[in-house]
């Protein structure tokens, strides 16, 4: 076995040992886990279909047949919850991934050209900003309709200035640093150094942010489907269920506590695991612990 190959073997184990004893990675990691396994068995199973209606079994209290209970149409709650784990999760994705792959890529523009070019890319950054997810789901909604797909959308539109403004600031950190100097003294063009240096250095920064805007991906998915902007009936979603018991707080609470908790769970599993990953992939952080 080569050196290198122990050295990697070894930073590993280490990683791996670190992670273990970092309460925040550990929680933020199984609560993430727990959030994936349900949208992967919904896939597989669900207690029952979360599409029938059964009026005559509304608004039962959690038993042996219906765990958590039933919503106002008789459909399970249970069955609920799972799809809806899966919707918010697709929506994470494909929102965090328009943003991660638009985003790094006017960073990175924006770090190597300089000049007027980072200029122009900040200042649209800035001018996006002032949309956030929700008003651009409105926006989109009065022109286009309401659907899932314009969330999406308006969610990713969202993303693009945060990661650009992480990859340009980390880029040009790095572009300061003596072995990009040197890469440019061998000859190395800027977008050979970009994706030779600069991009694998910049990883980790990108993959903490990743975590923490899939949770407000999440979240802002919940708040829209709350306002009926978001996922259409008859597709379940945990913003729609909290939007369908707010009527009924006092006569099935239930109703609103499970989708509430569903949410935040979420939401919290995947900051600490943010949080979790960030001081573990920062060295100076690492030394300190």
């Amino acid at each position: 076995m080569s050196l290198s190959t122990l050295a990697s073997t070894r930073q590993s184990v280490t990683f791996g040992a670190r992670a273990l004893a970092h309460r925040s990675f550990v929680i933020g990691a199984s609560l993430t886990l727990l959030l994936i396994l349900a949208a992967a068995l919904s896939l597989l199973w669900t207690p029952w279909s979360p599409y029938e209606i059964d009026m005559a079994a509304k608004l039962q209290l959690p038993d042996a047949h219906h765990w958590l209970g039933t919503d106002p149409f008789g459909r399970d709650v249970t069955s609920l919850l799972l799809v809806g784990a899966r919707n918010s999760i697709l929506v994470g994705v494909i929102a965090v991934g328009i943003g991660l792959g638009a985003g790094t890529a006017l960073g990175l523009l924006a770090a190597a050209r300089r000049g007027w070019v980072e200029e122009l890319i900040m200042r649209l950054a800035d001018f996006t900003f002032a949309f956030p997810a929700i008003l651009s789901a409105i926006m989109m909604t009065a022109v286009f309709g309401a659907g899932i797909v314009n969330s999406i959308i308006a969610i990713g539109i969202f993303n693009i200035p945060t990661f650009a403004r992480i990859t340009r600031a980390s880029a040009n950190a790095i572009w300061s640093r003596e072995f990009v100097l040197a890469a440019r003294a061998c000859g190395k063009g800027p977008w050979r150094i970009t994706l030779d240096h600069v991009l694998p250095n910049i990883m980790s920064a990108l993959i903490v942010q990743i975590t923490i805007q899939f949770a407000l991906a999440i979240l802002a998915e919940a708040a829209l489907s709350y306002l009926g902007l978001g996922t259409q009936p008859p597709q379940p979603s945990w913003g729609r269920m909290l939007a369908e018991a707010q009527t009924l707080l006092f006569q099935a609470p239930q109703l609103a506590v499970f989708p509430g908790v569903a949410i935040a769970l979420a939401v919290l599993g995947l900051n600490l695991l943010g949080d979790g990953l960030r001081d573990l992939m920062d060295p100076r952080l690492a030394r300190k612990r």
